[in-house]
């Protein structure tokens, strides 16, 4: 119920017909794009990405020299297991199943896991293929030497350092203490003057 008529009138010449509605939506106003400052994370990404530029750069061409030479050696890996020598299959399961069986032996550190299944595939194929396992062994012989004895030498070495380090620094606390002793003697001298 309206009190008065004058806003009976009002109220309807507010109202639009369907036919005066617009079709299109309110015209878009005008936006810019403000780029968002950087964060330290985006800086820190994008001088890590200039930085290691060289070196992707690197591994793409090497990547690149080494494609054909990996297709190369899949295909041929592909042709000889097509056609394998007698007794491979058989060989490749007895070397396969000594790694696994290593696998299963080896619980507890991380060195056993990586050592028994090596050295049992080892084992395995040194059976079947001694002529190469002499061959690797004389090779992996020399150079566990050389690790041990370049091992040896780094130990050694930091040996020697700690120890001199731990003497040199005894030697500076004593002298420390002897400078401090006699610059408060002189101190004390001073005051009975």
């Amino acid at each position: 119920v309206y009190a008065s008529s004058s806003e009976k009138e009002t109220a309807k010449k507010e109202l639009l017909k369907i036919d005066e509605l617009s079709l299109y939506s309110s015209p878009a106003r005008e936006t810019k794009y403000v780029e968002n400052p950087q964060t330290q994370l985006e800086e820190g990404v994008s001088h890590l990405r200039h930085a290691m530029e060289p070196y992707t750069a690197w591994c793409q061409d090497l990547y690149a020299k080494a494609k054909p030479q990996l297709e190369k050696a899949v295909e041929q890996g592909f042709e000889f297991l097509q056609n394998p020598p007698d007794g491979f299959y058989p060989r490749l399961g007895v070397i396969g199943f000594a790694g696994i069986l290593g696998l299963f032996l080896a619980r507890g550190s991380k060195i056993k896991k990586l050592v028994y299944p090596a050295g049992f595939m080892g084992i395995g194929a040194s059976m079947y293929y001694p002529q190469q396992a002499v061959a690797v062994a004389k090779v992996a012989g020399t150079q566990l030497y050389d690790w041990s004895l370049q091992g040896y030498i780094a130990v050694e070495s930091l040996w020697k350092d700690n120890a001199k380090k731990k003497k040199s620094g005894k030697k500076d606390d004593k002298v420390r203490s002897r400078r401090n002793l006699i610059s408060g003697l002189g101190e004390n001298m001073e005051e009975y003057q």
